[in-house]
């Protein structure tokens, strides 16, 4: 249990460290530090996951301390660690590492060098307790821990008024998914008097639990997932969190947060697949968002708003491999989409940083020159999610399709529509990029370089990561082992509303031929365009219709400024002007105003005249006496 506690408490002991004595240390030290705690954590993890690879890890379920207990509820502060908790585990730890030691490099220059590694330490700590805790509420702390984290990286130049909006539009939206996870959270403390996720599989699998019950707690528990990991409605917020430095975006997009709503998903299985309906709006939600967000980065000219899109897109997919019952899948799409999501957004950020700031593709092209390793590791990535055979995305997206294509068709269509809109714009943005003439300016030309090893470095090892990730769920109907299935085997239990039946191998291996075909001719049209073309972005005032609806990301954030921004503000200045102002205000002055009243009359008495002081006396003395003696 010590090694468990170590896992979470080194990131932690980084944290503190810079938060309360960083700004004194070097700042080579301060970043080295927040990475050796973290990479202490990575060797911890590794060892565990190890012993369960040969078998020698048992399941830990540990109780650490009593935590709350009042009439017949018992809370413990508990630590879970299995299969699931593993594989998140290596990828929070392990990306975070990276990120970690891009970040020395990246964030170098900055004068809050030591607060950056601190908020980074304190974010990777309270992913730690999410994935971990061995109960819904342990994994609350987390799930709002890391909520925090979000707000002070994404709002970490607070100079800058947009990044703070960015920030409170993070933190606001996740806490209303936060209010449905509450609710979830309270009907299953109150019917099943445990929070406990083992005590609660015991209970779902040996009690009749009424299926309104069950639908009502996965509904709100989705909710929960949909505001952390950006499902429509609650994903405007991940667009505009890349205002945060781009290491973390990178962290935020591949290894951390949005990943959270998978996860809850994913440990909370054997809830979900007693609520079918449910499942379905999973699947559904998920599928639409995949498709809503490709095409809004059919058009989007900032590199990291691309990039963004492609996260919620991604995500989509993984919930609706949830939706289907394919958890496996989900998993294992998570763990490839970290490996070259996270090397796409800090191939990003040495762009970036090469260009000075400079985000908008329009205003880059031919950096492959110039930045070689950037260009490869970006290219390989940039394959790997589009789906190309044989990187990792191609096994893990394809697995998906195939589950949507047993399940529904529908579902498959659109899923695949969205796949090949995927690889169409990720190549438009590694053209426009990396291929063709510089259009940035002449100074930033002279500039151009390739950027430091600390930067270079994590780009080639998750570049390999993308390259080979996807051995670790090569398809069976070809023979092979699928290792992740039987890894995670153990975690998942059998879903009784399944197909009976699973695909041939000739259709599988049409489907996946197909979708390679897609995702080659989405390359090659975008090729045309923007090389053999030479084709740019079109300017905003260029567009019209159907272009320009995309472009503006169909105006959904003008949307929600109208119906909820505008109204809550009416409502709160309404509120200042009546409550506040009326009535605070009212009750304050005209206490004063009775205070000086009352003053200005009872001053009258005090005149400073001896007579006067001495009528009074023995007027008083009188009364008194009358008082006394005929009165009382």
């Amino acid at each position: 249990m010590v090694n468990l506690l170590l896992i979470i408490l080194l990131p932690l002991a980084g944290f503190l460290v810079n938060a309360f004595v960083g700004k004194k240390l070097p700042k080579s030290l301060s970043g080295i530090i927040g990475s050796v705690a973290v990479f202490g954590s990575f060797i911890l993890s590794s060892l565990f996951f190890v012993g369960f690879l040969n078998g020698t890890q048992a399941r830990l379920d540990v109780d650490v301390y009593d935590w709350i207990s009042f009439a017949d509820f018992n809370i413990t502060f508990g630590l879970l660690l299995d299969q699931l908790s593993a594989t998140w585990l290596m990828v929070v730890t392990g990306i975070g590492f990276l990120i970690h030691l891009y970040s020395i490099s990246y964030m170098h220059d900055d004068e809050k060098f030591h607060n950056f590694f601190s908020y980074l330490n304190l974010f990777i700590f309270f992913m730690l307790i999410l994935v971990l805790g061995n109960n819904l509420l342990v994994t609350f702390i987390g799930w709002e821990g890391v909520g925090l984290c979000s707000y002070l990286l994404i709002g970490f130049w607070f100079r800058n008024q947009d990044y703070n909006n960015a920030a409170k539009k993070a933190f606001v939206m996740n806490r209303i998914g936060d209010l449905g996870f509450l609710l979830g959270m309270f009907l299953i403390l109150y019917n099943f008097k445990t929070l406990n996720f083992g005590a609660l599989q015991t209970a779902f699998g040996a009690v009749e639990v009424s299926h309104g019950l069950v639908v009502a707690i996965t509904l709100l528990l989705f909710v929960g997932a949909m505001g952390k990991s950006a499902q429509i409605p609650l994903y405007t917020w991940l667009p505009d969190a890349m205002a945060g430095p781009t290491p973390v975006s990178a962290l935020i997009h591949a290894a951390t947060m949005v990943t959270a709503g998978i996860y809850m998903i994913a440990r909370t299985n054997f809830i979900y697949i007693h609520a079918p309906e449910t499942m379905m709006i999973v699947a559904g939600v998920g599928v639409a968002t995949a498709i809503f967000a490709a095409t809004i980065g059919l058009l989007q000219n900032d590199i990291k708003k691309v990039l963004a899109y492609s996260t919620v897109s991604q995500l989509g997919l993984m919930f609706m491999a949830l939706g289907v019952g394919a958890f496996t899948s989900g998993v294992f799409h998570v763990v490839t989409h970290a490996f070259f999501k996270a090397c796409l957004f800090l191939g990003s950020g040495s762009v970036i940083h090469a260009l000075h700031g400079e985000q908008d593709i329009r205003n880059m092209g031919g950096l492959k020159k110039w930045m070689p390793i950037t260009f490869w590791t970006f290219l390989i990535s940039s394959l790997a999610i589009s789906g190309i055979f044989p990187f990792s995305g191609f096994f893990s997206k394809d697995e998906i399709l195939a589950a949507a294509f047993e399940h529904n068709m529908v579902l498959w269509a659109v899923a695949s529509l969205a796949s090949l809109m995927t690889a169409f714009y990720m190549f438009r943005l590694v053209f426009l990029t990396f291929t063709g003439e510089f259009r940035g300016t002449e100074e930033q030309k002279h500039h151009l370089h390739e950027s430091p090893a600390l930067i270079t470095l994590p780009l080639i090892v998750l570049a390999v990561l993308a390259a080979v990730g996807g051995v670790m769920g090569l398809p069976e109907f070809l023979g092979f082992h699928h290792w992740l299935k039987g890894f995670l085997a153990p975690v998942f239990v059998s879903n009784p509303h399944a197909a009976a039946h699973g695909l041939s191998h000739s259709t599988e291996i049409g489907l996946m031929s197909g979708a390679f075909v897609g995702a080659l001719a989405s390359i090659a049209f975008a090729y045309y365009k923007f090389v053999s073309q030479k084709s740019l972005p079109a300017t905003d005032g260029s567009l019209s219709g159907l272009g320009k609806l995309i472009y503006h990301k169909y105006y959904i954030n003008e949307v929600y400024n109208m119906l909820v921004v505008k109204p809550v503000m009416f409502l709160s200045e309404m509120f200042h002007d009546v409550v506040d102002n009326i009535f605070v205000d009212g009750a304050v002055h005209l206490t004063g105003r009775v205070t000086l009243l009352l003053g200005n009359q009872i001053r009258k008495i005090q005149s400073g005249y001896i007579g006067f002081y001495l009528l009074m006396m023995v007027l008083s003395i009188v009364a008194f006496f009358v008082f006394v003696f005929f009165i009382h």
